[in-house]
């Protein structure tokens, strides 16, 4: 069971990936195995030398009794201070964001794959759709004359 961010693959052109780890409390652990998850609109943000998971929406789990839980808070992300120093200076270089791009269970517990990426422009967005109908249709035409 993997939660996609399949907006990201359409929106940004990823250069890196790399997978850290999450800190989440008990329910949240049990929403995720059950697949509630959104994050679309998600991005990662270092906050005073540590990596933040923002604006990630993990609902609340249906038979958790405490009352006050929001769902879209900052998760804070486990990672290596080498991988950290790396990834601060890869951003800074160029026009880089930091956006999660799965997030799966590895054993007991969850990781989150994270990519260095670079934003697509429209007419980027626009050659890419236009290339996947034109294979689309070549593979149309490749299945007419085999058969």
């Amino acid at each position: 069971m993997q939660i996609l961010n399949k907006k990201a693959l359409h929106n940004y052109e990823i250069l890196e990936r790399l997978e850290v780890g999450i800190l989440l409390k008990g329910s949240e652990v049990k929403s995720l195995r059950m697949g509630r998850c959104n994050i679309g609109d998600s991005y990662v943000k270092v906050i005073s030398g540590e990596l933040w998971l923002v604006n990630t929406d993990i609902p609340k789990y249906k038979y958790d009794g405490s009352e006050e839980y929001d769902s879209a808070r900052s998760r804070k992300l486990l990672i290596n201070r080498k991988e950290l120093v790396y990834l601060q200076s890869k951003m800074k270089q160029g026009n880089l964001t930091l956006i999660p791009l799965k997030i799966y269970p590895k054993g007991s517990l969850f990781k989150v794959e994270i990519g260095l990426a670079r934003g697509k422009k429209r007419y980027e967005k626009k050659e890419q759709e236009k290339q996947r109908d034109l294979d689309r249709e070549l593979l149309v035409e490749k299945r007419k004359y085999m058969i």
